[in-house]
């Protein structure tokens, strides 16, 4: 497996924990467990993506702005789970902010996996990117609740 075949495993869950959640309603066990699901999933991979994937491509030059962009839209992201934690669940507020972190999920994902993966694949020796797919898949499980 190499880095890229590892981030897509979580992307494709990010993609569905996402889409479930602007599906629910209300105050509800269902919004409860999506939202759970969507944000431990989140930081997971956010926290052993940046350490195994954005971090070493800081080492190449045309890697740092491609970095420092998506560790900035993981930021991002982080808010408006704060923003949600913060919200009444119930509220119109909180499908609001819920529907703009699920866009900007879908719009992060889209962006790695057309520009930043073929950029990276440049970058990275096959050696480096099996490497770092195996030092990835142990922090995000360690991360995981």
């Amino acid at each position: 497996m190499n880095i890229f075949e590892a981030l897509r495993e979580s992307h494709d869950r990010q993609r569905t924990y996402a889409d479930a959640l602007v599906q629910t309603s209300g105050d509800t066990p269902e919004r409860v467990e999506a939202y759970k699901q969507l944000k431990s999933e989140l930081q997971a991979h956010e926290t052993a993506e940046e350490r195994f994937f954005y971090i070493p491509l800081m080492e190449f030059d045309n890697g740092v702005d491609l970095s420092r962009h998506a560790i900035s839209e993981h930021h991002e992201m982080d808010e408006m789970m704060e923003e949600l934690d913060e919200t009444e669940m119930s509220s119109p507020s909180w499908l609001a902010t819920a529907k703009k972190l699920a866009e900007k999920v879908h719009h992060h994902l889209k962006e790695e996996e057309q520009k930043f993966f073929q950029m990276a694949g440049k970058l990275l020796d096959d050696k480096q990117k099996e490497t770092l797919a195996g030092q990835y898949v142990k922090e995000y499980k360690a991360q995981l609740p």
